[in-house]
């Protein structure tokens, strides 16, 4: 492999990150990458907001107040986001890892188990819906695009959040799906810098990554270039 093959960026976001305006820098990043530009992984967390993808149907939307609703190009249906909800957008070159879709997912949901384990809290995985479930309340959601052989988008993990908002769509299009969160499962080292770490470097692990350097950034203002 070339060094960009086998390098990863990690940047973490500092601060709430619009979801607008960061879908189009992963857009961007995305649409303008060359066979020299290494891999990335955002950590970052969103301001309250539903996003629907692109099979979603707005009848799982149902009394969304004045959260904003935003259509997205992810795979999946409807979510939520918000803040002590630690989102990872994996910006990752699938044909150049040689890496498959469902290859991805696996990853990502193993590495959330992984990480649960470490608070001893047993999870799993669906095969009738991606994600990760704790006695079948979802706990971690999955949803990914790729585009030019590269992936975007990615999961989110539930943390300490107000969970009411679940209860005003059918989470994924689950009607009667709830929903559970790291906090309400174990109080004790519940640190969402040290969770965000963990669950990184269990996907880095599953990744082989042989290089890997990280950035703190201010919250997306602009595309990256």
């Amino acid at each position: 492999m070339t060094d960009a093959a086998n390098s990863l960026r990690v940047i973490r976001k500092q601060g709430l990150s619009d979801y607008l305006i960061t879908h189009a820098a992963m857009s961007h990043f995305t649409d303008t990458r060359t066979a020299a530009t290494p891999d990335e992984i955002w950590l970052l967390e969103h301001p309250a907001v539903f996003t629907l993808g692109r099979a979603g149907k707005e009848e799982h939307l149902l009394d969304t107040g004045n959260i904003p609703i935003i259509k997205t190009d992810r795979g999946g249906q409807v979510t939520y986001h918000g803040p002590g909800q630690l989102v990872v957008y994996l910006l990752i070159d699938l044909k150049r890892r040689k890496l498959g879709v469902r290859h991805l997912v696996n990853m990502m949901e193993k590495s959330i188990i992984k990480l649960l384990h470490d608070y001893d809290i047993s999870a799993a995985a669906r095969t009738d819906a991606p994600g990760v479930y704790v006695d079948d309340k979802k706990i971690a959601a999955l949803g990914l695009r790729v585009r030019r052989g590269s992936s975007y988008h990615g999961l989110s993990l539930n943390i300490d959040m107000d969970l009411k908002p679940f209860l005003s769509i059918n989470p994924c299009g689950y009607p009667g799906l709830e929903v559970t969160q790291i906090s309400d499962l174990n109080t004790n080292n519940m640190e969402f810098e040290r969770i965000a770490e963990q669950l990184l470097a269990y996907l880095t692990e599953m990744l082989e990554y042989a290089t890997i350097t990280s950035f703190d950034e201010p919250v997306l203002d602009k595309p990256l270039k």
